[in-house]
């Protein structure tokens, strides 16, 4: 993962380093864990059987919210953590983590609903620290959600939360940890688990790209794998129970034409009173998300069920009935698995998000929660950890996440001052060096997304993309935002990072085969 570190460097790396923690996949949870570790001075490494962000971390609703559902549930102070959360990652990325508003119209009824929004809204901003108004007349709510159902419209809240890209921001934290001195590999799988005396002491690690196997030793092993935590439980003595319930999380993604969208809007169906988010991003429109059992095998990528699009569907063509949307409007499908608690209930929206830990023959499980909590989870982690491998210093000490900007980007006659924030969002300290290396041609932004040529060549070459699906739909996301997966693109961007991969002809034409037949069961409108 380091800056132009081969596979083989790394494999060479983990055998002959002494490690205090192996962390098991390579997801936010992992990244976070990874990030607040080395920086206390532990030896540790992540792995991660596919690519970084591959599972959940790149497909989720791209929210950095602050949980109104627990102040919904009178969990006030986990309300207030994750509040807190956001604006600590709202002010450390600015270019990453945006504040936006999203619009909640509400209809005639139901007045005891309306009032007890109301309430809560206020609450959250202030556990926030910040005052702004709640509730928007019919008028300003039909100016700011224009295309908005009128019949019975009386207005509409006021809901601050904050938007990202997900996938980036795993990527982000890695880099903070590699830059500290962990390390960190991608398509490398943790097969089993090494015990000694009936305690996990370590894993057979299995590269995923030559199928080459070997054994390494660890103080503790941490299992951050969310929704496949129970393949490494199962095999720990006290794991006679499956605990994860796999939920499915499917989004629509559509062009800013045919849903003009002055601002976002949040929106209930009207078959099961879910709420559904509709919000601009990158460049598009994001809908979802469902929220329903995966049945599927979580070995393969998951993808979006025709019912699945059909619910998202009537509930845009609801709430927006003079767009008519339809199946052929739709430039992309995601579909993510959450890693949710089961305790049985029938619903699986009343599930519980929070976040669990245990400890099961000294295996470290850490799984549930959400994107914004990332850092809390990972100090509880370590915090459980101590029980193993001793006192670890710190770990209530308040420290930003991200490294201060360093490397400062001075090209305002080339890029717009937002294009400069974004991708110092994005890249961090790279951001300058990327931008110093670029052709004038390579600033241009890709059509239908925010994303810069220069984006493609500079990940290809730095961050340890393995096949070509890495690239197009987690380390830049135009996989998902331009039609057909981008496939008419693909000669120039095989022309930008062919040669900075370092892959021959024949690789190449079979990455892009693999890509185009992936996109296309998994990401694009099921038949």
């Amino acid at each position: 993962m380091s800056i132009q570190q081969s596979r083989k460097e790394i494999f060479d790396k983990i055998h002959q380093e002494s490690w205090d923690l192996i962390i098991i996949g390579g997801g936010i949870t992992g990244a976070g864990i990874l990030r607040e570790a080395v920086r206390r001075n532990l030896k540790v490494l992540l792995v991660e059987q596919q690519d970084f962000a591959w599972g959940t971390s790149s497909r989720s609703t791209k929210m950095v919210h602050g949980g109104i559902r627990y102040l919904k549930e009178g969990d006030i102070k986990l309300t207030y953590q994750s509040v807190r959360e956001r604006q600590n990652l709202i002010h450390e990325l600015p270019g990453l983590v945006k504040d936006k508003i999203y619009i909640l119209p509400y209809y005639k009824g139901g007045f005891a609903k309306q009032v007890a929004t109301h309430l809560g809204l206020i609450i959250y901003d202030l556990l926030a620290f910040r005052w702004r108004k709640h509730k928007f007349s019919r008028q300003e709510t039909n100016r700011l959600a224009p295309d908005i159902l009128k019949t019975g419209l009386k207005g509409g809240f006021n809901v601050s939360d904050a938007i990202t890209d997900d996938a980036r921001l795993v990527m982000r934290v890695l880099w903070e940890a590699i830059n500290e001195g962990a390390t960190a590999m991608n398509y490398c799988r943790a097969d089993k688990l090494i015990k000694e005396n009936n305690t996990v002491g370590g894993v057979t690690l299995k590269d995923m790209e030559t199928g080459n196997s070997f054994d390494i030793r660890s103080k503790l092993v941490i299992n951050a794998t969310g929704a496949w935590a129970d393949r490494l439980r199962s095999q720990v003595t006290k794991s006679n129970k499956q605990k994860i319930r796999p939920l499915r999380g499917s989004h629509l993604i559509f062009s800013k034409e045919r849903i003009p969208l002055p601002e976002n809007v949040f929106i209930i169906h009207p078959k099961d009173e879910r709420p559904l988010v509709v919000m601009s991003w990158e460049g598009r429109v994001l809908v979802g998300t469902t929220d329903i059992d995966h049945k599927g095998d979580l070995s393969t990528t998951a993808g979006i069920s025709p019912q699945e699009v059909d619910y998202i569907l009537e509930a845009m063509n609801c709430f927006f009935p003079d767009i008519h949307l339809t199946k052929k409007d739709i430039v992309s499908t995601m579909a993510g698995i959450r890693p949710v608690i089961d305790t049985g209930k029938a619903n699986p929206s009343e599930e519980s998000r929070d976040h669990v830990i245990w400890q099961e023959d000294g295996l470290l499980s850490v799984t549930g929660g959400k994107l914004t909590t990332f850092r809390l989870i990972a100090l509880d982690a370590l915090k459980a950890a101590q029980t193993i491998i001793g006192k670890i210093s710190n770990l209530d000490k308040k420290q930003s996440i991200f490294t201060p900007l360093v490397d400062s980007i001075d090209l305002s006659e080339q890029i717009t001052f937002e294009k400069q924030q974004r991708l110092q969002g994005h890249y961090g300290n790279h951001a300058g060096k990327m931008l110093r290396n670029a052709k004038p041609d390579e600033l241009e932004v890709i059509p239908e997304t925010h994303t810069l040529w220069v984006e493609l060549k500079w990940t290809a070459q730095e961050e340890s993309v393995v096949h070509l699906d890495d690239l197009l739909l987690r380390r830049t996301r135009i996989g998902s935002l331009v039609e057909n997966g981008a496939k008419e693109l693909l000669p120039k961007i095989r022309s930008l990072c062919q040669s900075k991969l370092g892959w021959d002809d024949e690789k190449w034409e079979k990455e892009e085969k693999d890509y185009l037949n992936l996109w296309q069961k998994y990401y694009s409108v099921p038949k």
